[in-house]
């Protein structure tokens, strides 16, 4: 039977986030479905229309997910029995709109959006174009720390490292994101708060391992 050792290596990089991603919600309720189909219609087009003014287009607002619910208001009856009564539909729009990260164009994008009849809600992530040149760094450092592990463990063992016999690496999701804000574009109009931005987001630092079997003699 082979001897082998098992070590987990774990790598580490950071990245300078070089994309905007703006996610704006738009949530509303009315009597009918037609009409709160009719609501976000319209709202929808009214962001695209101030967005146009700077010079996006409609499809660079992307819709992430949309949905409609029943809603209904509870109450007790005269012998004390909860009860619901239908209320109407209510809607929500999420949508993503993506840019490079320039202050500049946030300052023209919040703008945009403060100036739009349907205020919509919105947060800031920023992120980076190209993820999978990361992924791939990043897998690089954990196996290299593996083998600076095993290099370590067996030197003090008297053994000598042999080749890999596998390794083992999950695959998950990475998040190459930072958030550093989350605002309503109606709180700042109300405020009265300017819309030249001034934001230096931190880098972006993930870690990840891989487990790697090595034979050893």
């Amino acid at each position: 039977m082979e001897r082998t050792i098992k070590v987990t290596g774990k790598g580490k990089i950071s990245v300078k986030p070089d994309r905007i991603r703006l996610y704006i919600t738009q949530q509303a309720s009315e009597k009918t479905y037609e009409k709160v189909i009719q609501e976000s219609a319209d709202k929808k087009r009214s962001i695209n229309e101030v967005l146009k003014d700077i010079g996006f287009k409609n499809e660079d607002l992307k819709t992430l997910q949309f949905n409609v619910d029943t809603e209904y208001d509870e109450y007790r009856d005269n012998d004390n029995h909860w009860r619901k009564t239908f209320k109407g539909y209510r809607y929500t729009h999420r949508m993503k709109l993506e840019f490079p990260a320039d202050n500049m164009i946030l300052s023209k994008v919040l703008g945009a959006l403060m100036k739009c009849p349907a205020k919509p809600e919105f947060s800031i992530e920023y992120t980076i174009a190209d993820p999978e040149a990361s992924k791939n760094e990043l897998l690089g450092n954990a196996v290299a720390d593996s083998r600076a592990k095993a290099e370590v463990l067996t030197r003090a063992a008297g053994v000598k490292l042999k080749d890999i016999l596998t390794i083992d690496y999950s695959w998950g999701e990475i998040d190459f994101a930072v958030r550093p804000m989350m605002m309503e574009a109606r709180c700042m109009v109300e405020e009265g708060a300017g819309v030249n931005m001034d934001i230096e987001a931190d880098d972006i630092t993930v870690t990840d391992t891989v487990t790697v079997i090595w034979g050893i003699e």
